[in-house]
């Protein structure tokens, strides 16, 4: 183990590629196994536990030292691995857990089929990041699977935007069921569609994993990706506000009789209008305490912010009579994949959308990959980065149709966790492998599933609100390691103009076509149009692409000062004023004579 805490990135083989060393026999593993379960120095080792616990408060002392670093393949306490697993898997449970939430409730699917998109979602995240963390060879190519790196993976909020949007069409076309009052039903089927529509689209990711990321930077640069991300995140806070106040159900038009005159309906426990003064403290309980743990917060309390929130949300919730039991009940102890099946179909309109988003993904895990590479204490170049960018990139894309198989939205590289590596001063992977662990347990005991689903609207709401500001931040972050030329400012402009727009604006599109006629084609392809201009990340996606590869660079925005018409003169006026001075040399200089 080093002790060093020079920042040397050290990217030697390092037994991610196996013909690089020899391979340990079975009675060198099975010795390693038996040291590590049987001897203090394999079980707990010397790490300064007390670090990750010690809270951050005025009066204590603070001590200016620093955890050991574990690389990627030193040994590491077993005990350590498990506590710093727990940790990663903390703080990407939030993320995980919310997609699937706001998805069921889009398609108005039971609380039975939300608790297993829950159970499931937390299991294929810690199937398909331990394919991250492992890094397969394909044989007989240069190519991998995975990254060989803690680069876990979650389900992508990218999506919901689009399936949200198109869930409504749905409802709107028929696709999907109403009453006769113009309830909307439970809608398996546009759940199967979107499942479906995003395996095909993945298609497209997988395809530019074999491209150089050099090339993939220079078509879809910051000025493209980072207001599409930026958009993103606004869009998803309009949802977490939502919830915030009570539901982004149908008790959010506060209708003044029926199932959702109160929030989320007149049975529950603790029923409200939407916007009540009770849902919003519930909700502020959250987003403060979410606050006072970045303030004053240990290590791993930071780290896991986010869940601190919500749980003491729910504990304020539970004590005022917020929870429903009932599904917590009915739930079964155990669940898996498959328990429940969705009938998988393409839908047309979304397959435009979805593209903009893998393409975002592509670009995201890019992105994240380098973060780990570099918080790992690995290099940021050469062929075996750049062979991590690709295995990390293709893993996206397979798990993103893997997740779609397995009844989960698509899948993306999760960046809080290279948060946690900064913080607890561990890049290693059996810290990766016990976090997918810890998502297993958690997903396999559906119990723990239902209890996150029967969390409250304003519960989640102010944990979601966070989280998608969060996502909002990163677009901005990503925007701003561009030059502000004039020409990318013009990029930027026009490509936000129309996004925050249809942001803002959401139906603005929504009476162009006006065709009623029995073509479904037709009606099809006007719907696929609509969605698309509606959808604001998708419309900035498309216009900054378009716009920055025909606007050509202005060298001058970068080697010519922009000067204002007093500044052109400010040699002129020197020299005037020094003449005026006395100090000017040359026969027309009038010195004054001394007396």
């Amino acid at each position: 183990m080093s002790h060093s805490s020079q920042d040397v990135k050290d990217d030697h083989p390092d037994q991610i590629a196996p013909e690089t060393q020899p391979k340990r026999t079975f009675a060198e593993r099975g010795r390693s196994v038996v040291h590590t379960f049987t001897t203090r120095d394999g079980l707990i080792g010397k790490y300064d536990y007390a670090f990750l616990f010690k809270p951050n408060l005025p009066f204590m002392k603070k001590e200016r030292r620093a955890a050991p670093f574990f690389g990627l393949n030193e040994k590491m306490p077993l005990l350590l691995a498990l506590l710093l697993g727990f940790q990663h898997s903390l703080s990407m449970l939030a993320g995980i857990i919310t997609p699937p939430i706001i998805l069921a409730n889009s398609a108005n699917l039971g609380p039975e089929l939300q608790s297993y998109l829950v159970s499931t979602s937390l299991i294929v995240c810690g199937i398909l990041s331990s394919v991250q963390i492992t890094r397969f060879h394909i044989v007989g190519t240069p190519y991998y699977i995975g990254t060989g790196l803690i680069s876990v993976v979650g389900t992508s909020f990218a999506t919901i935007p689009v399936a949200t949007g198109a869930l409504s069409q749905m409802y709107a076309t028929g696709f999907c069921p109403s009453d006769a009052d113009g309830t909307p039903l439970p809608c398996p089927d546009g759940y199967g569609a979107i499942l479906g529509t995003a395996a095909c689209c993945a298609l497209l990711e997988i395809l530019m994993s074999f491209t150089p990321p050099k090339v993939l930077k220079r078509v879809f640069p910051p000025l493209v990706t980072g207001p599409t991300v930026l958009l993103i995140g606004v869009k998803l806070i309009a949802t977490g506000f939502q919830n915030w106040a009570g539901g982004s159900g149908s008790c959010q038009t506060r209708p003044e009789s029926g199932i959702f005159a109160l929030c989320p309906t007149i049975y529950a426990p603790h029923a409200l209008p939407w916007g009540s003064a009770e849902f919003i403290g519930l909700g502020f309980t959250v987003f403060l305490t979410i606050i006072l743990c970045e303030r004053f917060g240990s290590p791993i309390m930071k780290s896991t912010a986010v869940v601190m929130g919500l749980l003491v949300g729910c504990i304020v919730a539970g004590a005022t009579n917020y929870f429903d039991r009932s599904g917590i009940d009915s739930a079964p102890v155990v669940s898996f994949i498959w328990v429940h099946t969705f009938k998988l179909s393409v839908y047309g309109p979304i397959v435009l959308p979805l593209l903009a988003v893998y393409i975002v993904l592509a670009m995201e895990c890019i992105g994240d990959v380098t973060a780990t590479c570099d918080v790992s204490r690995l290099q940021v170049d050469g062929p075996l980065f750049d062979s991590r960018i690709q295995g990390g990139v293709l893993a996206d894309g397979l798990n993103g149709i893997i997740a779609a198989l397995c009844t989960i939205s698509p899948m993306s590289t999760f960046a809080q966790n290279n948060g946690v590596i900064a913080l607890t001063r561990c890049a290693n992977r059996k810290a990766g492998y016990a976090c997918c662990f810890w998502l297993l347990i958690m997903g396999i005991f559906a119990k723990f599933a239902a209890a996150l689903v029967a969390i409250p609207s304003a519960v989640l709401g102010g944990m979601t609100t966070f989280l998608f500001a969060a996502v909002a931040v990163s677009g901005i972050r990503i925007i701003s390691t561009t030059p502000l030329t004039r020409r990318n400012r013009f990029i930027l402009t026009a490509s936000l103009a129309v996004g925050y727009g249809a942001t803002l604006v959401p139906n603005w599109f929504a009476f162009v076509f006006t065709y009623s006629g029995p073509n479904r084609a037709l009606l099809g392809f006007f719907n696929a149009i609509e969605l698309v201009v509606e959808t604001g990340f998708a419309v900035t996606a498309f216009l900054s692409l378009f716009l920055n590869l025909i606007l050509p660079e202005e060298i001058e925005d970068e080697e010519t000062p922009e000067l204002t018409a007093n500044a052109a003169d400010d040699k002129q006026d020197g020299e005037e004023w020094d003449r005026i001075q006395g100090k000017g040399k040359g026969p027309e200089t009038e010195i004054e004579p001394k007396v």
